[in-house]
């Protein structure tokens, strides 16, 4: 039997452009504390994983420091095949591990703006706890969007713009509805794509650059306004499929 987010995107009126970002104005006030600290925490995880990424590096670039003038350095030269795969599947791992701690703050997120917005009182802490139970569906869920996203790469790069709606529908559908399936979830983000696909890709160009704004205050204003990108994506699936009461995995879980 199939779920009934299909026929609720079926059923769905087209959002409305100018609301969505007026009313997301209007919402951002109210979360930008707890957005700066969702942004800030997954910087927190992203900051250890790109120091891993580098450590085995630091050999090479020492070697290559004291060579002499004229020499060039050749790492596909001096070291093994084994050794350049190991390393290239490692970073692979550390960054898909670090996409789904992301996934599970930003799915996180989503709940505190669904509270701010209809006025409920906002949990503190409790950051990871769509990883409780959702680790695996997560990780997966990262494969998928990477392989999209390579895939629409590798066709000449203009199908990346027309992935790029459903992929930023992702995890705000994984969010309010946490007992979908992997393929369930992309199923719905790109038929709610496909359905106001440019009206959603006028949001997020648009959302996008306000969320750039922060870089005008020395740079680190920047993590006040990244999470406005959220905001937007919070209101197409509230006006397209709307919600019926789906709680936090553990509404008082902390981590």
């Amino acid at each position: 039997m199939e779920h009934p987010i299909f026929q609720k995107i079926e059923q769905a009126a087209k959002p409305d452009f100018g609301n969505i970002l007026s009313k997301s104005f209007n919402l951002f006030k109210k979360v930008w504390i707890e957005g700066t600290v969702h942004i800030l925490i997954a910087l927190a995880i992203s900051i250890p994983v790109m120091i891993l990424a580098y450590v085995p590096l630091v050999p090479m670039m020492i070697k290559e420091s004291q060579m002499s003038y004229g020499q060039e350095f050749n790492p596909f030269v001096e070291y093994s095949v084994p050794v350049i795969i190991g390393y290239f599947l490692l970073l692979f791992v550390l960054i898909f591990i670090a996409q789904v701690f992301n996934y599970g703050i930003s799915a996180h997120l989503y709940k505190v703006i669904q509270k701010a917005d209809t006025g409920k009182p906002m949990d503190i802490g409790g950051y990871f706890v769509f990883l409780k139970g959702n680790f695996s569906k997560l990780f997966v869920l990262s494969l998928a969007a990477m392989g999209v996203a390579v895939l629409a790469t590798l066709l000449c790069y203009l199908p990346l713009f027309y992935v790029m709606v459903p992929l930023q529908l992702l995890i705000v559908i994984f969010a309010f509805n946490p007992e979908l399936s992997v393929s369930e979830i992309i199923k719905a983000s790109f038929k709610l794509g496909n359905k106001f696909w440019l009206i959603i890709f006028g949001l997020i160009i648009i959302s996008g650059l306000i969320a750039q704004v922060g870089i005008l205050l020395c740079f680190i204003g920047i993590f006040v306004t990244a999470s406005f990108v959220h905001l937007p994506m919070y209101y197409v699936y509230k006006d397209a499929i709307g919600f019926e009461g789906n709680p936090l995995p553990s509404e008082t879980a902390t981590i």
